[in-house]
């Protein structure tokens, strides 16, 4: 995987402004997980002084999307991927700095190689949980990706 946390922050600054604006940052990404933080800022809270909900899902986001990416990049082949559906739950007020992992890399291989395999699109649920820097989970989100080798024209 030649994707590294240099490379997707500048992705960040010039594709998704928003999310590096408000201080999205990888911090590590190898085969099967991703991390990513992002720090409680005037810029990203809500009006109860902790960190808006939208926020900690670009985090969260970016931790599943970016494996699924590096997957697609490492088969060689046109894959499309789309986000179908999501969730979350929230159980603490994110202040400080937040934390969020997703370590379900493996599903994405697989979903990947299934849909290189039979032609026909794959559907793959990640978990990236947010924890502040006692450890303690504040967030957690489930992203349902989908992926689908493009006809080849």
């Amino acid at each position: 995987m030649d994707i590294t946390p240099r490379k997707l922050n500048a992705f960040l600054l010039f594709k998704l402004p928003s999310a590096w604006l408000c201080g999205v940052r990888v911090k590590n990404i190898d085969r099967t997980s991703c991390t990513v933080s992002v720090k409680h800022r005037w810029i990203n809270q809500n009006p109860f002084k902790s960190m808006f909900w939208a926020v900690q899902g670009m985090a969260a986001e970016l931790t599943t999307g970016a494996l699924v990416t590096g997957y697609i990049r490492d088969s060689g082949k046109k894959i499309s991927m789309l986000v179908a559906s999501n969730n979350a739950t929230y159980t603490k007020k994110a202040v400080g700095r937040i934390t969020f992992v997703c370590t379900e890399g493996d599903l994405v291989a697989d979903a990947i190689r299934k849909t290189i395999e039979t032609g026909e699109g794959q559907t793959v649920w990640m978990k990236s949980i947010g924890t502040n820097q006692d450890g303690i989970e504040v967030s957690t989100f489930n992203f349902e990706w989908t992926v689908k080798v493009k006809n080849e024209k």
